[in-house]
């Protein structure tokens, strides 16, 4: 029941995947990315704003419900506003709170949902079907998802058979993203495995900055930080049965990533506050203190997503000069590739609804959030001249390289309630390893308890 094999189709070339990705950001420096322009298939430009065709609306409305705040919700804006002026709908952004399916369960209860609400699990989409609440994508939909995205993005957002979701945003969860003018007076050099990033840190240590801010405050940053070592350690197979619940959390290759992750969790000294220090962390701040304070910041690295970027743009450092990024080290055979994203899914159908939908399928409503950055689409038609920066361009070309080559977030499969509430579930059990990293045992068990309850079986 809950297998989402669909999603991950092959386990070749994870490696080669990783290895264009650091190639790409090796390079991502010093090339401008002017040549990349040639990219798009046979679609008008998204910079003239004709490549999709869109219905008169005028005088409909709609709410579109998503998560994203800050820079984030100003961007997204911005493509809806692009969409007002095509259509003559007019748009209004609904700003829900996780657990999102909690959030809709109490507009939909009161007879308000929103038209549109961006998904951030493959989890919260099935609930929402099973709930009867998601509406399938319709014919113009359907062409735009064809034409735009691989198999693999399209599967993401198919529950039994159908199509539900439009992956109108990626991410790269592989990336941890440094300050170059601290590692340049450390001497230190971007790592390629766990034995070299344990190395860089203590470089830097040594140098006078705490290597690193762990965003502990927040459950999903370390989820991520988990799956990424999980995937290169373990592999791809165990990856898919661990999603699944189809091996337990007591399994020896958990222990064996979570031992691997107190080497750095466990050193009081290598983490911005220590330990407790971490857990009043809050993402935003753990990207700000990386790259503010000139040569003695409060972290000198800092792991998450492209999305980062949104967050360094709010300091005076420049992405690709002050601020560079490498690809997450290899802890087993070869490097990590996590993936993850938000999918808009209908839940009121209508015209209107429809036509969201589709632009938001279009490469056009992806060029015009690409170009204000801390953005990734999974639309292969999108130019990767459209992204602002070199480093930007090449976290995009490699995405799209990837084909269907990726493993999506892990606790974004989970249902919502192990993986993707605040103070339950993962989120909680790997705040509380964070606290305390010698416990390995006692994680396994509270996280194989709370997967168990939140998957109805035994594993």
């Amino acid at each position: 029941m809950h297998s989402k094999s669909s999603t991950f189709r092959a386990h070749r070339a994870v490696t080669a995947v990783a290895a264009l990705l650091a190639g790409a950001l090796a390079l991502s420096a010093c090339s401008g990315g002017d040549d990349d322009k040639a990219d798009t298939g046979e679609k008008t430009s998204p910079a003239t704003g004709s490549g999709v065709t869109l219905p008169k609306l005028d005088g409909a409305t709609l709410e579109v419900a998503a998560v994203w705040t800050g820079g984030e919700q100003a961007n997204f804006k911005k493509v809806l506003a692009e969409f007002e002026k095509r259509t003559g709908a007019s748009v209004t952004f609904v700003p829900a709170q996780d657990p999102i399916i909690n959030f809709l369960g109490s507009k939909i209860a009161g007879g308000q949902p929103p038209d549109i609400a961006l998904l951030p699990q493959p989890g919260a989409i099935r609930q929402a079907v099973q709930k009867g609440w998601a509406k399938p994508l319709g014919p113009e939909a359907l062409k735009e998802l064809e034409e735009n995205y691989s198999p693999g993005w399209q599967d993401i957002g198919t529950v039994d058979g159908k199509r539900y979701g439009v992956y109108y945003k990626a991410a790269n969860k592989s990336l941890i993203w440094y300050n170059a003018e601290v590692f340049a007076n450390a001497g230190a050099k971007e790592p390629k495995t766990w034995q070299e990033l344990l190395t860089a840190s203590q470089a830097v240590y040594d140098s006078g900055v705490t290597p690193f801010s762990v965003a502990g405050a927040d459950g999903w940053p370390l989820t991520d930080w988990f799956e990424n070592i999980y995937l290169s350690q373990a592999g791809p197979q165990k990856y898919d049965q661990l999603a699944q619940h189809k091996i337990k959390w007591t399994d020896p290759s958990v222990k064996r990533a979570l031992t691997t992750l107190a080497q750095l969790w466990g050193k009081k000294e290598y983490l911005a506050g220590g330990q407790s220090g971490a857990l009043q962390t809050e993402f935003p701040q753990s990207v700000t203190q990386t790259f503010t304070g000139g040569d003695q910041p409060k972290s000198a690295m800092v792991y998450e997503g492209d999305f980062v970027q949104v967050n360094i743009g709010e300091t005076k450092s420049e992405v690709g000069t002050d601020a560079k990024v490498f690809p997450f080290p290899a802890v087993g055979d070869s490097a990590p590739v996590v993936s993850g994203g938000d999918a808009a899914v209908i839940l009121k159908d209508s015209k209107a609804a429809q036509a969201l939908a589709t632009f938001l399928a279009s490469p056009d409503a992806a060029a015009i959030q690409a170009k204000l950055g801390g953005y990734l689409s999974p639309n292969r038609n999108v130019p990767v001249s459209a992204y602002p920066n070199a480093v930007q361009q090449k976290i995009a070309k490699a995405l799209i390289a990837a084909g269907d080559d990726f493993r999506f977030d892990m606790s974004d499969q989970a249902p919502q309630a192990f993986g993707g509430t605040p103070g339950k579930g993962e989120w909680k059990a790997l705040q509380d390893f964070l606290k305390n990293p010698r416990d390995v045992a006692g994680a396994q068990a509270k996280l194989e308890r709370d997967a168990a309850a939140a998957y109805g079986n035994g594993g």
